[in-house]
């Protein structure tokens, strides 16, 4: 189920409908249900023409079935999946690079895809997830990693969206890793890629 929050300095109910309606969507994409949750108005609080939103998802597994990154070994392949864009991440960096560089592609601001149908139909062969969020694809596996693995990624095995080619311009490599998904949005870990999967790092 899903909790959402609004909060603005004044509440605007076109806004606020807009943006439940989407929540809703994504909701009834993933089966999830939408069950309530909190609008504020809060002058003072929040700026003219600033608006808050947020959503907590929560969610019930069997103990047996929990996907926690524990039986992952040495040898064990990465596959990544695509990302639409930057996602959500990054845009502080994003805002610095604006101001030398207009940039207008779709893949800038294109929602954060939704992954899942992926998840659902991994399951029983990965050994962990990682959604690709801040700290780029190497810091978000670490954290899914057991004790004394570590991955390599084969930073060339998928061609990265345009939008990552205009940071570039801007940015030092090291530092777009860091950021950003270049590209892919969500990891899992398995033993062996199946045909069709784009295998992008290892474990050792």
């Amino acid at each position: 189920m899903l909790l959402d929050y609004v909060a603005a300095n004044e509440i605007r109910l076109d806004e606020v409908a807009e943006l439940v309606e989407g929540a809703a969507e994504v909701c009834r994409a993933a089966g999830v249900a939408l069950v309530g949750g909190e609008t504020a108005e809060l002058p003072g609080i929040y700026a003219e023409g600033e608006l808050d939103f947020a959503g907590t998802c929560v969610g019930v597994v069997a103990r047996d079935d929990v996907v926690d990154g524990s039986r992952i070994e040495s040898g064990d392949m990465i596959v990544g999946f695509a990302s639409a864009g930057v996602h959500a991440n990054g845009f502080t960096l994003v805002r610095s690079v604006l101001e030398d560089e207009d940039y207008d592609g779709d893949d800038l601001l294109a929602p954060t895809r939704l992954y899942l149908e992926t998840a659902r139909a991994l399951r029983g062969r990965a050994k962990a997830f990682a959604h690709v969020t801040g700290g780029g694809i190497l810091g978000n596996l670490e954290r899914v990693l057991p004790p004394g693995r570590t991955a390599t990624i084969e930073w060339d095995a998928w061609e990265r969206p345009a939008v990552f080619a205009w940071l570039a311009r801007h940015v030092e490599e090291d530092e777009l890793r860091r950021v950003f998904n270049l590209g892919i949005g969500w990891c899992a870990v398995v033993e062996r890629a199946e045909p069709g999967e784009t295998v992008i790092g290892r474990v050792a």
